[in-house]
């Protein structure tokens, strides 16, 4: 996995994982589905404030989230 796309693809399988759609993470955290999709389709990359909410969510580790640590 190119490590650019990390992000989007850790997030995307998390967020399939637990059956969530863009737009039902989106509601759970604050986040806009319009940032979500972007993320996971490598558009754009997310703000740090970002990373950490999402990691919070998912019970998951910043460094895992940017494929620091598997």
């Amino acid at each position: 996995m190119d490590k650019r796309n990390v992000f989007g693809e850790r997030l995307k399988e998390l967020r399939n994982y637990r059956n969530l759609s863009q737009m039902q993470l989106s509601e759970l955290t604050g986040i806009s589905q319009s940032a979500i999709a972007k993320w996971e389709l490598h558009k754009t990359e997310p703000t740090a404030s970002a990373i950490v909410a999402l990691a919070e969510f998912f019970n998951e580790s910043s460094d895992y989230l940017l494929g620091i640590k598997d």
